[in-house]
């Protein structure tokens, strides 16, 4: 065992990702030290967000390389937990990574791992099996979407493969859209997968919408999944991710 993992996420004012994130880094941190038979007293998994943290990401990232030294290792391996490559990924955390490595020096060394949507296999096999909760005519995979180019390529990937059509929350096509696409072409039972981490506001909303939308289509048969959450089969999707 030469490294400790900070897991990234963008952040929330709402209490519960940062909840399940700790839960996560807790299952994580005790499922690595049984295979490296580590201590499970000394975590080895810490949580950080790009935003609304009470530092920035560097500065948590460097009080993290100073707790992976007082461990008695010298690496940190930062892991992204983001779905979609967008701009927080591509520009944002690389910025913050080369602020901390610029301030801790060669004390530590940091690297920057591949984010956790990079595992699509993985996840089109979750996504797959949300939609054998319920026997649905139509399924609509839902993320919060990317207004960068590609960005949203991954969950159109995945979708393909699941047979399910996409929509977004912040960008075009919306759910709304979907759901009256699909009304009017016939099918009354559609199955909606929320393509996120863990409950949060985004996340109500939906089901608020859902509500809505039941209202609006009252004849049709709307079924809500849960996202992603905290579990085993999470923390060992990350754990592949770190052993690639």
């Amino acid at each position: 065992m030469r490294s400790t993992y900070l897991l990234v996420t963008h952040g929330s004012r709402d209490p519960r990702p940062q909840l399940g994130l700790e839960k996560l880094a807790k299952l994580l941190s005790e499922r690595l030290a049984v295979l490296a038979n580590y201590s499970p007293n000394s975590p080895i998994v810490g949580t950080a967000t790009l935003e609304f943290g009470s530092s920035s990401l560097h500065e948590q990232i460097c009080q993290f390389g100073e707790y992976t030294l007082s461990l008695g290792l010298q690496e940190v391996q930062v892991l992204p937990m983001f779905l979609l490559p967008g701009v927080h990924l591509q520009e944002d955390i690389p910025t913050e990574v080369k602020m901390a490595r610029q301030i801790i020096g060669e004390k530590v060394i940091i690297n920057l791992r591949s984010h956790l949507g990079s595992q699509s296999a993985s996840l089109t096999n979750w996504v797959a099996g949300q939609m054998t909760s319920a026997r649905m005519q139509a399924w609509i995979l839902l993320s919060h979407g990317s207004r960068r180019t590609g960005g949203n390529l991954p969950v159109e990937e995945i979708a393909a493969k699941v047979n399910a059509v996409t929509a977004y929350w912040s960008v075009t096509p919306s759910l709304e859209t979907q759901v009256t696409s699909l009304v009017r072409s016939g099918h009354q039972k559609i199955g909606i997968v929320p393509y996120f981490l863990f409950e949060g506001g985004i996340t109500d909303a939906i089901a608020q919408k859902v509500e809505q939308l039941k209202q609006q289509f009252p004849l049709a048969e709307l079924h809500l999944t849960n996202p992603l959450g905290v579990s085993v089969e999470l923390a060992d999707l990350i754990r592949d991710l770190i052993e690639k």
